[in-house]
């Protein structure tokens, strides 16, 4: 007997019932706004629901409409980001709502291709916020698309060669009425039923015509090329607290790795890096102490270990050109990535008891 060709209405139907509640998504009819939609779909590249809803509502009370983020400094923004990471996301996110507010008078193209036309707007994003946000018929292909597409067709080649034929599989199925609501049935069947360990076929809306569930091969897919990963890197970070209690800080360049983030000074990180120069990227001349446990951070192309290194300075002590000494008390309210937050709660650690402000 043939098993069943899946189709979207199955889908739709299953997610009429299972829906998920998030912060961003509009509510059985309502109108999805558009703003609330991007910053979402930005936010959850590469990162968790879980990790994104506490940082998603916060943003949304300080940047409430796209003219609001498009009017904000670019430190306040990267502020509100820190601890999302990727944040070359950030700065597209801010360089898009001013292009938004400027070349569109603060409304989102409602097209994939005008969306597209925007910085910090690929594929995927363009699709998502077509969809979900305009109804258009577009579609949003993800890491969860991904896996429940491989599985319900069996695609046998590996990814990242296969996304075009997953993407192509996607657009197949996409109804001609509630595009938006197909964008997101994919994305929760994937997060909830449909995931990469134990998937809960038996109550899947597809798990008739799933191909790889017949074979009993759905734990396998999708296929993914062998990773490479870089060798590991390593470097030098600097934590120095003056007497004022106010420690020495750096905004990294605006292009590159960790770009307008704040940092404790450090020197280039690399494979050959020799401990015994370090102090050689010292930003001051200091009685600098060495630290035994080393800070590790994993990069999505290259882990990190960063040897840190604490002194006390005087407190008259001047900054070095491009650095500033921020108070004990401010420091919250530096955009930190992860690992240099690391770097410097281990510091401040070790160099307990901290001075008070004046």
């Amino acid at each position: 007997m043939r098993a069943p060709a899946a189709t979207a209405a199955d889908l739709l139907v299953w997610y009429d019932r299972h829906r998920r509640v998030l912060p961003w998504r509009a509510l059985p009819g309502e109108r999805a706004e558009p703003y609330r939609v991007w910053v979402s779909e930005i936010m959850l590249q590469q990162t968790t629901i879980a990790a994104v809803k506490p940082y998603f509502e916060r943003f949304m009370a300080r940047f409430p409409t796209v003219g609001a983020l498009a009017d904000a400094p670019s430190e306040a923004v990267m502020q509100a980001w820190a601890g999302l990471g990727y944040y070359s996301r950030a700065r597209n996110l801010h360089a898009c709502a001013k292009a938004v507010s400027a070349l569109h008078a603060g409304r989102f193209p409602d097209t994939e291709a005008g969306l597209r036309e925007l910085p910090g707007i690929g594929t995927y994003t363009a699709g998502a916020v077509a969809a979900i946000a305009f109804n258009r018929p577009a579609v949003a292909v993800d890491g969860n698309v991904e896996r429940v597409m491989t599985r319900l067709f069996a695609i046998e080649e590996a990814l990242p060669g296969a996304k075009p034929l997953i993407r192509a599989r996607t657009l197949a199925l996409l109804p001609s009425e509630r595009p938006g609501d197909y964008a997101q049935a994919l994305m929760d069947l994937g997060a909830t039923i449909c995931t990469p360990r134990s998937p809960a076929c038996g109550i899947c809306p597809w798990q008739a015509p799933c191909v790889s569930r017949a074979l009993g091969t759905q734990e396998t897919f999708p296929r993914k090329a062998a990773k490479k990963t870089g060798a590991t890197r390593y470097g030098a970070a600097f934590v120095l607290v003056r007497e004022d209690g106010a420690v020495l800080l750096r905004t990294r360049p605006a292009k590159g790795l960790l770009g307008g983030m704040a940092e404790v000074p450090t020197g280039q990180w690399s494979a050959e890096y020799r401990l015994t120069e370090a102090l050689r990227d010292a930003p001051l001349p200091a009685q600098w102490r060495r630290l035994a446990t080393p800070v590790r951070h994993v990069f999505t192309h290259f882990p990190l270990e960063l040897t840190v290194f604490v002194a006390r300075a005087p407190r008259a002590t001047p900054a070095p050109q491009g650095s500033r000494f921020t108070p004990l008390a401010r420091l919250r309210d530096e955009p930190f990535p992860a690992v240099f937050l690391k770097a410097l709660e281990t510091g401040l650690e070790a160099l307990r008891p901290l001075p008070s402000a004046p």
